[in-house]
């Protein structure tokens, strides 16, 4: 990790989802599906205003995409409490209790009365058109390698629909409802942590200790990492999904890197004395140059009836082509906006051409109408008349904003640890109080229960792990710093497997497969458990584990068994093991009189030949060792 030029500042908001008996507002199971839905309905949200009237910005930002959404249902897990058919029932007080629970071990300060809110969302991931969240505590802390983190708020909210897919032909986006309504623990810190590495230190021990809790779902999705992040001069930028720990570090690199890349982008515009009224929003229609065009996207665009649109942007020469994140440049911010609010498949600008299809005679006409200085530079727009206007029209706000340095806005994090625009950040008018549904009085005697059932913390359950399964100090300290600590100890007593192989599996195994670039997120618990049974049950060498986690991770619905036996992994019992060197020692008698001790090398390696993954390794020597001694003596 490289050291940061500027002073940063960060805070995290970690979405846990619970594992309770139903949903939070009605009595459907939390399960995530997978088979083929019973029914759809579709939909259009519209946007309303706040109870004082105001209209939040990232709302309207997904009204004005103009969607409708189709969303996917099960009979016997999806209700009409989903469906927006049928008010609310009264709120999971399993689900609250296990915040509660969350709220007194890190000490902070539960709301006496406790009011359902709503929080505008309509980008159709509600059939609503907003989510139901509650304020559970306030003013808590962790401590982070003896740094006091503070707590701002514990709140319990509903999950959201998962999207599913999306038809850009016809402006429909599918959704699925089973996830919507699963409770959520959402617990944000407070803006002091000051490094990439202290960012995921902080998530970390948060997430111990909500699965200490026991009541949490874990594999992927189940736990999702918010990061508000701003540089000393900069502005609030929060970026969502960032899925798992490991990411964290690259993600708050990348996004600080943008941002200082964006106020050095400030000052260069200033130091070339520019400032916002030398930016004209005057598009100018150039389809008549590109009429013989070699570009695949141009000739396209326009042979369906499309236009192609420029605009000039006094001054921007080189910038544009600046990169702020590795694989990303300024071009790329433009881009961003252009297909948000337009929805066009992107744009061109002057720093990447010619390029693309369009040639050097092109660019220099397009210079010339466009009355281009020595340090201009021009976008370029193929589409719809309406849409091209459209997307010039977000990127000449956007160009505008480059001379405030970094605007505030919320940005996804992409799988490679970079950022990218996601929408507006939302206003306080997003929030207004839920009318279906009483307010719960927080009793001090139901308080003073639940101290009586909180689990112990991490650091003595690291300790028992150590004394109780004989891990080492490293192994130990390792399985502390994943996200594992909990599900180790669930897989060695339902497996029987060795307590250093689970440990092993957990620690060094998947952060090696994840480096070679094979997808380990997609393995779920199901899969690590019946890997480890097989070799708790010597069908699987422990040797053989990477490869058919390789396997499973490529085709996560094959079974165990069909993998291990499409491999040819199956695993050799000791009766045949013993047999197989019977053989090989049969065949090289000669090779043993002569060598004596010496010939336990090159037996062993021609053994594990044809053994490997199959037994382990220190079985298959013990064997050797007794064979050889045996035929020497005999």
């Amino acid at each position: 990790m490289t050291t940061l030029s500027r002073k940063i500042k960060c805070g995290i908001e970690i979405h846990q989802m619970l594992d309770t008996q139903s949903k939070l507002f009605c009595s459907c199971p939390t399960k995530i599906r997978k088979d083929p839905p019973d029914f759809t309905f579709l939909r259009r949200l519209r946007l309303a205003r706040s109870e004082i009237g105001e209209i939040d910005p990232a709302a309207l930002f997904e009204f004005e995409k103009g969607l409708q959404f189709l969303y996917e249902g099960y009979n016997d897990s999806v209700c009409l409490v989903e469906m927006d058919e049928e008010p609310p029932h009264p709120t999971n007080m399993e689900a609250l209790t296990i915040a509660l629970k969350f709220a007194l071990l890190v000490n902070a300060r539960i709301i006496d009365e406790i009011h359902v809110m709503r929080k505008i969302v309509i980008d159709g991931s509600n059939t609503t058109g907003f989510q139901r969240t509650m304020l559970v505590a306030v003013g808590g802390s962790i401590n982070v390698k003896g740094k006091e983190i503070p707590i701002e708020t514990i709140c319990l909210e509903e999950d959201a629909a998962r999207k599913i897919d999306e038809r850009k032909d016809q402006q429909t986006v599918i959704y699925r409802l089973d996830r919507l309504g699963i409770p959520l623990i959402e617990v944000a810190t407070g803006p002091v942590i000051e490094s990439p590495e202290e960012a995921r230190e902080v998530a970390h021990y948060i997430g111990l200790l909500l699965r200490s809790l026991g009541k949490v779902k874990r594999g992927l999705g189940t736990i999702r990492q918010d990061l508000n992040i701003s540089v000393e001069g900069g502005a609030r930028v929060e970026v969502k999904g960032v899925q798992y720990l490991d990411l964290i570090p690259l993600v708050v690199e990348n996004e600080v890197k943008r941002q200082v890349k964006l106020l050095e982008i400030r000052d260069e515009l200033v130091a070339r004395g520019l400032s916002v009224t030398d930016i004209l929003f005057e598009p100018v229609d150039v389809s008549k140059y590109f009429e013989k065009t070699k570009s695949k996207v141009a000739r396209s665009a326009l042979e369906k009836g499309g236009v192609a649109l420029a605009l000039k942007l006094k001054g921007f020469k080189g910038i544009l082509g600046k990169e702020i994140q590795p694989g990303r440049r300024f071009g790329t911010e433009l881009a961003d906006r252009a297909r948000y609010w337009a929805r066009v498949g992107g744009i061109f600008h002057s720093d990447e051409l010619p390029g693309y299809g369009i040639s050097e005679e092109e660019v220099k006409i397009l210079s010339e109408v466009l009355s281009l200085g020595e340090n201009d530079a021009f976008v370029l727009v193929f589409d719809e008349r309406e849409k091209a206007l459209k997307a010039l029209e977000a990127v000449y706000k956007r160009v505008l904003e480059a001379f405030s340095g970094v605007p505030e806005e919320t940005r996804a994090a992409n799988t490679d640890g970079t950022t990218r625009f996601m929408r507006p950040r939302p206003g306080k008018a997003r929030m207004y109080p839920e009318t279906d549904i009483r307010p719960i009085v927080i009793s001090s005697q139901l308080i003073e229960k639940l101290k009586g059932e909180l689990p112990e913390p991490p650091e003595e359950t690291l300790k028992r792990l150590k004394k109780h399964y004989g891990l080492s100090d490293v192994l130990a300290q390792q399985l502390f710093s994943s996200e594992y600590l909990f599900f180790f100890e669930e897989l060695v007593q339902e497996t029987g497997v060795q307590p250093v192989i689970a440990a092993t599996l957990l620690t060094n195994t998947l952060k090696s497969l994840r480096r070679e670039g094979v997808n380990v997120e997609v393995l779920e618990e199901e899969h690590i458990k019946k890997v480890l049974k097989a070799v708790a049950e010597n069908k699987l060498a422990k040797e053989a584990i990477p490869e058919v986690l390789r396997a499973l991770a490529e085709n996560p619905e094959s079974s165990v068994e069909d993998v291990i036996e499409k491999l040819s992994l199956r695993g050799l019992t000791l009766q045949e093991l013993e047999r197989l060197v019977d053989e090989i020692i049969s065949e090289r008698k000669q090779l043993i009189m002569e060598k004596k001790e010496k010939a336990f090398s090159p037996i062993m390696g021609i053994v594990m030949e044809k053994v490997r993954g199959k037994i382990d390794g220190k079985i298959v020597a013990e064997v050797v060792r007794k064979k050889i001694t045996e035929a020497i003596s005999s």
